[in-house]
């Protein structure tokens, strides 16, 4: 008989919700929450009330962020899920460790080299083991694009042009959150990117060498709106009569899970979930071009736009024998709908993937669908993390520590590079392994 594996959670905002319902229901029987941990009592007391109410399961037990060592002893987790602010993983990633947890992080791993290296001593002295969500390496269609890479359809890989557009809607609210000061996220190129990047990494394999990047807060912001002649008096949007026909409002009193997870916790956190995107501080670049040189040679040329009326990704990998095309606009309704609780929910709204020999006739190529979030990859990502048997992965989607740190440093060195104009060698600044 099969022991169901012992589960806590640190960090109960919406990202959890994805974690808790898959353990309450479709691995029950082989999972177990066992702690609820977070800054905030009113946020785990409404994931309790979920498990009550849709589930007929009774309450877990909640531990406050500074009770995280008690929450350890008295309940005794195999395995700590992290979904805290980016800048905090690092914290409670090398704790759990030290009190004998393996670790699953939502991405990204970290935000900089310097917390980056706390994570690595921990696993050196402890063994343990750290698992970075990279929900999107199991999206079908980003895995049926590895899969023609592997193929060899395009030969050996030269280089790779990828754009990736945020709308009005996703890409905004990263500017309504702690997201916009780079402080906290790293910024887009780190918080948002790292999925870009740990992709290219994944469908190459190998890792970046060298990264130049250029970028700059362009669209939001109070400076971009009043140039634009566009004047916001108005700090946040729920509660402001002024804020009921801007377009890039969100009101947390209208959705039941925005209320129960962010607006009644405010008096205990002090974090405000819906700040005017074009007021202060917005330290987040929402406009980024990086050029990257990866250990085998291979050439990436990335941009990221967070105000586009569309959203979703083009991106082309040519070689030595062709060239492999995609192109997705997401089904991305952050503030619409009833999965309250999901960041990104349902299948693409398109999906197209071309094949272009390089002397031979164009051909697209057939691609799964599959329900559920991020174009269908969080459920197959769900059953590689819980189950206690799952299917065997030829793509080997599953993401290392080091995998985590691969997606990061480009983001980091990109951070840097855009500081200082140069170009960045990534180890000058840290260490990664060959891999070419």
């Amino acid at each position: 008989m099969y022991l169901p594996k012992r589960y806590a959670i640190i960090g109960t905002g919406s990202r959890a919700g994805m974690y808790v319902d898959a353990i309450a229901t479709t691995y029950h029987d082989v999972a177990e929450l066992v702690a609820l941990c977070d800054l905030s009592q009113t946020r785990m007391d409404w994931y309790n009330n979920q498990l009550s109410d849709l589930y007929n399961l009774p309450p877990r037990p909640t531990y406050l962020a500074d009770q995280f060592d008690q929450m350890i002893a008295e309940t005794k987790p195999d395995t700590v899920i992290v979904c805290t602010m980016d800048s905090t993983h690092h914290i409670y990633i090398s704790r759990a460790m030290e009190l004998g947890c393996d670790v699953i992080s939502e991405k990204p791993m970290t935000i900089d080299v310097d917390k980056m290296n706390t994570i690595y001593d921990a696993i050196n002295r402890t063994g343990k083991s750290l698992r970075v969500a990279f929900n999107y390496r199991y999206a079908p269609a980003y895995t049926r694009f590895r899969e023609l890479i592997m193929q060899g359809h395009v030969g050996r890989p030269l280089a790779v042009d990828f754009s990736w557009m945020l709308d009005t809607s996703h890409g905004a609210d990263y500017f309504r959150r702690w997201h916009r000061e780079k402080q906290n996220s790293g910024g887009l190129l780190v918080h948002k990117s790292t999925h870009h990047f740990d992709l290219v990494n994944w469908w190459i394999d190998s890792y970046p060498e060298h990264v130049f990047a250029m970028g700059d807060l362009l669209f939001y912001g109070r400076e971009n709106a009043e140039a634009r002649g566009e004047h916001y008096e108005y700090k946040r949007y729920t509660g402001v009569e002024a804020a009921r026909n801007d377009p890039f409002a969100l009101f947390l009193d209208e959705k039941a899970a925005y209320k129960g997870l962010y607006l009644a916790a405010e008096a205990e956190t002090g974090y405000i979930r819906d700040r005017n995107v074009f007021g202060e501080p917005v330290t987040a670049e929402d406009t980024m071009n990086v050029s990257v040189r990866y250990q085998n040679g291979i050439l990436l040329s990335y941009c990221l736009i967070a105000y586009c009326p569309w959203e979703g990704l083009r991106v082309a990998v040519t070689g030595t024998k062709g060239r492999v095309e995609m192109d997705i606009q997401e089904n991305v309704e952050h503030l619409q709908g009833d999965s309250e609780t999901k960041a990104s929910k349902g299948a693409f709204k398109s999906t197209d993937i071309r094949v272009h020999p390089m002397f031979g006739q164009s051909y697209s190529v057939e691609i799964p669908v599959a329900d559920g979030g991020h174009g269908g990859a969080d459920p197959v990502m769900l059953e590689q993390i819980f189950s206690p048997t799952p299917p065997p992965d030829p793509f080997h989607r599953a993401a290392s520590h080091i995998d985590g740190a691969a997606s990061i440093l480009v983001g980091i060195s990109g951070n840097r590079s855009m500081q200082t104009g140069q170009l960045v060698k990534i180890s000058d600044i840290f260490p990664l392994p060959r891999r070419s």
